[in-house]
């Protein structure tokens, strides 16, 4: 038998046999390591410790402690004894795919009755049995027509749909649970017992379509989430529990901001409360826009198709667009982004260096066709408002123009409270548009701002726009929570495409580089993540609604409506409520609907000429002057940048 050589972290090298596997390799180092071996990386790829190795190879035994990747294969695993589990209590259901998701795993079932709580119960339990047999995990590989002929005997037509699916070159590996089979490419761990048995639970269950296809059967997906340890999972649990608390569509109806109807689906409805904290984000942005020399602009919300046909959009981008056809046969499209428009005002005159970098800013809304399942309140929506902006700019200032946008980004999500932002550098994808040299010169040139700028980031391959690559702008919230917001892109490619060019200064015509730039990204979705974010309790000069004025008694109806007057007069929005009903009762109200201040007025402050002050969250209450509560609240209004 021939012999291999593998080469372990530490640099030692050792010969075996080839087709050993890293069990056995594991247990050659030592009888403890071959009982906590739960893969393998071989060669860089992650390796099953049942799989052979046939070749010279560097070679590194996990265990749990390896955390990223034995986390991934807990999960898998665990979606395989789901599977058993309710095979085992109803043997008549049919399963299809589990994979690992974030945070955990989901299981498709085919199943004539609904699942219900009292189910998933008896599945978490049967699950923590099988877990406590300690079954091996083993592997085979099978040849096509005998996988088939199993699945058709087991009545698995799901399986054998995924089977006729697979390339005829690549391997049919079956993994074993104990005396459960599935179709896997794998890794799985040596045995049941190694999923910790206290570091998982059973979340919900969902209706899904079959391949996601609406005309195809409609089956039950069961999620659920699993950790390393206890802490890890009961720290999740509780985030989740204060996410639901957060989620901003339960805290837009309680503080009456937005609705949204089937008969807009992914558009939102927004009320006056709603409308007032979406305008107050858009002045700020102006103002921060006017200061760095943005010329705001505006365009058409739906242009021809030749327009798409120029820009790429209309090939690369069309299942994600919405389309219309007149009556004279021209065809149409919504716009799903700013930049066509742009390109068409920047065309308009010709263009000298002088005039460059030129800013051009929109307020725009965008519309962009998203599944019906994968719609979220303002967080996932098909219409929604960019504060897009394009720089055009000579090759020379492209660097310095990222470094600028950069340090405007990052000032704006100070003002809002998020410091910590992660940034992610996303290069060409496959499906792309430009040459190589383009695609280089671009990705050099994000690079190279954010080395200037001393920040680090993560670069993510292939995860590029279609005309250039970008950096995306990941906010991390008070619970944990990652947001993507701002974006950056370079652009050498759709200058070209347009025809843009601006005269140099040897008097020669060149196409400029274009930076497409987005800070909050959709105002939709900052404006949910702020909810979120804040659990509806906003800053003072975001509150669509400020202060209000309750009257104790009616006597001192009149001078609420004082009070109010003069709050109106100080810039802030201020309303009264002169209802027949106890104090209390407003209190509670009005907090529930997240008012930062309740102005209670009785008889005691009509004389003084004063007010009963009480702040969102506090229980005391403290008096001031009418003249004094209007200064404090005035300055407390005023916007970051203002200050």
């Amino acid at each position: 038998m021939s012999q291999i050589t593998l080469t372990f972290p530490d640099g030692k090298q050792k010969d075996y046999i080839a087709g050993v596997t890293p069990a056995e390799v594991a247990r050659d180092i030592s009888v403890t390591l071959g009982k906590k071996a739960v893969s393998a990386s071989v060669n860089g790829a992650h390796w099953d410790v049942q799989w052979p190795i046939i070749e010279d190879s560097s070679i590194a035994i996990n265990t749990l402690k390896d955390s990223e990747l034995a986390l991934e294969l807990v999960r898998h695993d665990l979606a395989h004894m789901m599977a058993r589990a309710v095979q085992e209590i109803w043997p008549d259901v049919k399963v299809t795919i589990g994979p690992v998701i974030e945070h955990g795993w989901y299981y498709d079932f085919d199943r004539s009755e609904a699942f219900t709580p009292e189910d998933l119960w008896l599945i978490e339990k049967k699950m923590k049995e099988i877990i406590n047999l300690k079954d091996p995990v083993r592997t085979e590989v099978w040849r096509r027509e005998e996988a088939i002929e199993y699945y058709d005997n087991n009545n698995e037509p799901y399986k054998v749909e995924l089977i006729n699916a697979i390339p005829s070159d690549e391997p049919l590996r079956m993994y074993w649970h104990g005396d459960w089979q599935d179709l896997c490419r794998g890794p799985h761990l040596q045995h049941t017992g190694q999923v910790p048995a206290d570091a998982f639970k059973l979340m919900s269950v969902a209706g899904a379509y079959w391949r996601g296809d609406s005309n195809r059967p409609m089956l039950q997906r069961i999620y659920g989430v699993a950790f390393l340890n206890k802490e890890d999972l009961r720290a999740h649990l509780k985030m989740l529990e204060e996410a639901a608390k957060r989620d901003h569509r339960k805290l837009g109806r309680e503080m009456n901001l937005f609705h949204f109807e089937e008969v807009a689906p992914g558009s939102v409805f927004w009320h006056p409360n709603g409308w007032r904290l979406f305008q107050t984000l858009i002045s700020y942005m102006r103002r921060r826009q006017d200061t760095a020399g943005y010329l705001e602009v505006n365009t058409p919300d739906i242009m021809d198709r030749a327009l798409w046909e120029t820009s790429g959009h209309w090939f690369n981008y069309m299942e994600n667009m919405f389309l219309a056809q007149t009556h004279d046969d021209r065809d149409y499209a919504l716009k799903p982004m700013n930049c066509p428009g742009h390109m068409m005002i920047y065309n308009e005159s010709l263009r000298s260096y002088r005039e460059l970098p030129m800013k051009i800013s929109e307020f725009g809304k965008v519309h962009r066709y998203e599944p019906s399942g994968a719609l979220h309140g303002l967080l996932r929506v098909r219409s929604f408002t960019q504060d897009d902006a394009h720089i055009y700019c000579t090759p020379e200032q492209l660097t310095e123009e990222c470094l600028k946008v950069n340090d405007l980004i990052l000032s704006i999500y100070k003002d809002f409270g998020f410091e910590n932002v992660h940034i992610k550098l996303s290069t060409r994808p496959e499906n792309r548009i430009g040459s190589d040299e383009s695609w280089d010169l671009s990705e050099a040139a994000l690079k190279n701002a954010l080395d200037r700028a001393g920040i680090s980031y993560t670069v993510f391959e292939g995860e590029g726009a279609f005309y250039g690559p970008k950096l995306e702008y990941v906010l991390r919230d008070a619970i944990g929570r990652d947001w993507q917001c701002g974006t950056l892109q370079v652009d050498y490619n759709l200058p070209e495409r347009f025809g843009s060019t601006f005269v140099n200064a040897s008097g020669e015509k060149v196409a400029p580089v274009m930076l497409h730039r987005a800070l909050f990204g959709s105002l939709e979705r900052f404006t949910g993540i702020l909810i979120e974010e804040h659990a509806g309790k906003l800053p003072f000069w975001l509150a669509p609604r400020q202060v209000v004025v309750a009257a104790i008694v009616t006597d001192a109806n009149d001078y609420v409506l004082e009070v109010v007057d003069n709050l109106k007069a100080a810039g802030l929005q201020a309303e009264a409520d002169l209802r027949n009903e106890k104090i209390n009762y407003k209190v509670r109200e009005h907090s529930v609907g997240k008012v930062p201040f309740i102005l209670a007025c009785g008889m005691r402050e009509v004389e003084n000429k004063s007010v009963s002050v009480r702040k969102l969250g506090e229980k005391q209450t403290y008096i001031r002057s009418l003249e004094k509560i209007a200064i404090e609240l005035k300055t407390e209004a005023t916007p970051p940048d203002l200050r």
